[in-house]
């Protein structure tokens, strides 16, 4: 039998993680990045895993390759998967890089943060590509070769991934895919990609601009009433656009959507409940982790904010509505990120929404 050939195109701190647990489990995928060092690393070193306990930590060898060196791909068997893993913004580069060694009836998956699933098709086509949510995987990578996941595995607790296609149907290759996945943890095939994506979508709104505005860690902005009551808002007011919108979302970190909004909106028992629930999840997750967009600040990279709190934003409009917190976050982080504002907890409690 042919085996699959599987190629990861942006080996981030969530393509590498994935990427590792293939390799070990005997997959073969290739991975590609721009970052010289961490692909020489790999190259050298292999590439190493550490998580919350030490039974995470391993280090496997991956064939990784420059996108320089993508080219010589062309006297290779194509690929039949395309896991597509870059931020936001570099969506449809990613995809036209490894499209001309992708098989005829191969597909493309945008294993990512945000909506950018109508991106991707665009490159691909809408027959061709497929989502997947990364659900409370939290993984960092801040030296080239060594991927840290700040959260312990969901198991049979929490589907970690969540893969489907836009056409909302259960398919054969949405079933591989997320067998595929279950070498790095739970995973599943599911019938609402779009009530998935909105709801990770949430989940990115409360705490990565909030990350990237303060300085903050992840626990620390938790552990702040005033953040943490305005992280509850914001994911509040982005339920409520997300519904209103039409889609049919799932739980969001685990919990009932609809806590976030009555909690957003006033209900004082409700956000004393959520609080609480809130706080106990924080003590499950490493002090040191921080929000992918906290880490592009430490790394002086570009953020995605404009395509979670500002896609809210746009979306609110597209429906005639409006969505002032995330419009307020969104500029503070862009603010932050063009050097017109330094970071600081001050950028929220300031703030008079």
């Amino acid at each position: 039998m042919k085996k699959t050939r599987i190629a990861v195109v942006s080996a981030g701190a969530v393509g590498a993680y994935v990427a590792a647990h293939m390799a070990r489990a005997g997959l073969d995928p290739v991975l590609i990045d721009a970052w010289p060092a961490h692909v020489e690393h790999m190259r050298q070193h292999g590439l190493s895993i550490t998580g919350t306990t030490p039974e995470e930590a391993f280090t496997t060898p991956v064939h990784a390759l420059h996108v320089c060196d993508v080219p010589q791909l062309m006297r290779e068997e194509p690929f039949d998967i395309a896991f597509i893993c870059p931020k936001s913004y570099d969506t449809e580069w990613a995809a036209m890089l490894i499209l001309p060694y992708l098989a005829a009836d191969g597909c493309m998956v945008s294993l990512q943060n945000c909506m950018n699933d109508e991106r991707l098709a665009g490159v691909v086509g809408w027959g061709r590509a497929l989502g997947c949510i990364a659900s409370k995987i939290m993984v960092e990578l801040y030296v080239p070769g060594h991927v840290h996941r700040g959260v312990a595995k969901g198991g049979k607790d929490y589907t970690v991934f969540r893969v489907g296609e836009p056409h909302g149907r259960i398919t054969a290759r949405a079933q591989q895919i997320a067998q595929i996945l279950e070498t790095a943890d739970s995973a599943k095939a599911t019938a609402n990609l779009w009530g998935e994506r909105w709801s990770k979508l949430v989940a990115n709104c409360m705490e990565n601009g909030m990350s990237a505005a303060t300085g903050m860690m992840g626990n620390d902005v938790m552990r702040s009433e005033p953040h943490r009551r305005f992280l509850i808002r914001l994911a509040g007011e982005a339920v409520r656009i997300g519904k209103a919108a039409g889609y049919a979302l799932e739980p969001v970190v685990g919990l009932d959507p609809d806590r976030f909004l009555q909690a957003g909106e006033g209900d004082a028992a409700v956000l004393a409940a959520l609080e609480e629930t809130l706080l106990a999840q924080a003590k499950k997750r490493s002090d040191t982790q921080v929000a992918s967009m906290g880490q592009d600040m430490v790394k002086g990279r570009r953020t995605e904010i404009e395509f979670m709190n500002g896609f809210v934003v746009k979306t609110a409009r597209s429906i005639g509505l409006e969505a002032p917190l995330s419009q307020a976050l969104t500029e503070l982080v862009l603010s932050v990120e063009r050097g017109k504002l330094k970071a600081d907890p001050r950028n929220i409690t300031e703030l008079r929404l």
